[in-house]
């Protein structure tokens, strides 16, 4: 099992090199820079005339090497990023793309993992209801909810729950994670003493993303595992259960669901970057500091340098869930361990 964590590893290396160089070469590829933001600033916001604004925007390309070619500012990047950890700097921020990076990506992951730990559980545990109930009352209504969840777009319920609190239900401090009063304490405040004012603001701040984002995967699991089993169930090893006389919950928990899985686990290799940047439009209508919006924003401003870092976390998030996922399926399955020896 160490021999093949470690090859994965070193198989990914060379799969992160050649994305980051095609993701940098295709963000470059469309015309302007964040060079031309500032030059239109200049001229709407500032009043400047057309000369005066495009020689400072030629200052700004000379003075952060915007004029040099892609592949002398890709191996800049990239050599900074092997050496230094330096992951270049951002325009829009003014501060280190790392910086940026650990300010929203700690949020994201936290967002993401409690939206999939949610998923994964309810979906699996409705799949397993709705099969084993199959085109009964509970069955239709499960089928019904995750019909909605599937084909109901994620903004427009951001939009519906976002009018409801604001001019329905008059919540104040609806773009942020926390209130104002919470936004500068501690989660600790000493060794037994924990701020758990603080985590229930979080709760009630980032509830609905939670909700919307939970809601799309739930529907997602709840159909692969009600289709699995309902195959799973018809085979010729869970007939066979039943005949030596084990109970049904036991037949279908030891037998049916563990080969159900499968598919499942193989999905959750995707799934991490999918959740890491399924937020995006929710996180945009609330106007939360997350991965999402951050990279939208910079595509459409031309900080080259968060996109292409935000868009390589990714890169890397696919990698480590396809890697895990073939740690789970080879815990779960005796059979995918003894070919990986073999």
């Amino acid at each position: 099992m160490i021999r093949f964590l470690l090859s994965r590893i070193l198989q990914a290396i060379p799969v992160l090199f050649v994305m980051s160089l095609i993701t940098f070469m295709i963000i470059q590829a469309p015309p302007g820079d964040y060079a031309d933001m500032i030059k239109n600033n200049m001229i709407t916001q500032g009043g400047s005339s057309i000369a005066a604004a495009e020689t400072a925007a030629q200052e700004f390309r000379e003075r952060n090497g915007l004029n040099d070619p892609l592949t002398v500012q890709y191996m800049r990047w990239i050599t900074g990023i092997v050496t230094r950890g330096d992951f270049g700097f951002s325009f829009f921020y003014n501060k280190p793309v790392a910086d940026v990076v650990a300010e929203r990506l700690p949020r994201t992951i936290m967002l993401a993992l409690v939206c999939h730990l949610l998923a994964s559980v309810l979906g699996i545990g409705f799949g397993i209801l709705a099969a084993t109930r199959q085109y009964s009352w509970v069955d239709t209504v499960l089928s019904f909810v995750a019909f909605l969840g599937m084909t109901i777009p994620r903004f427009l319920l951001a939009l519906i729950i976002l009018y409801v609190l604001a001019f329905k239900l008059n919540v104040q401090e609806l773009g942020s994670f926390y209130s104002s009063r919470y936004g500068g304490q501690p989660y600790w405040q000493g060794w037994f003493d924990f701020n758990w004012g603080k985590l229930w603001n979080l709760i009630q701040h980032v509830w609905p993303v939670v909700a919307i984002a939970t809601l799309g995967g739930l529907a997602y699991n709840m159909r692969v595992m009600r289709a699995n089993l309902l195959d799973t169930l018809n085979a010729q090893y869970v007939e066979t259960a039943r005949a030596k006389g084990l109970p049904e919950h036991r037949v279908i928990m030891r037998h049916a669901v563990p080969n159900a899985l499968h598919p499942l686990l193989a999905y959750q290799g995707v799934v991490l970057p999918y959740m890491l940047t399924g937020e995006i439009e929710v996180a945009i209508v609330f106007s939360l500091a997350t991965v999402g919006p951050a990279i939208v924003g910079s595509m459409g401003i031309g900080d080259v340098y968060v996109t292409a870092t935000l868009l390589l976390v990714l890169g890397a998030t696919l990698i480590i869930g396809n890697i895990l996922a073939d740690l789970a399926l080879a815990l779960l399955d005796p059979r995918i361990r003894v070919g990986s020896q073999a």
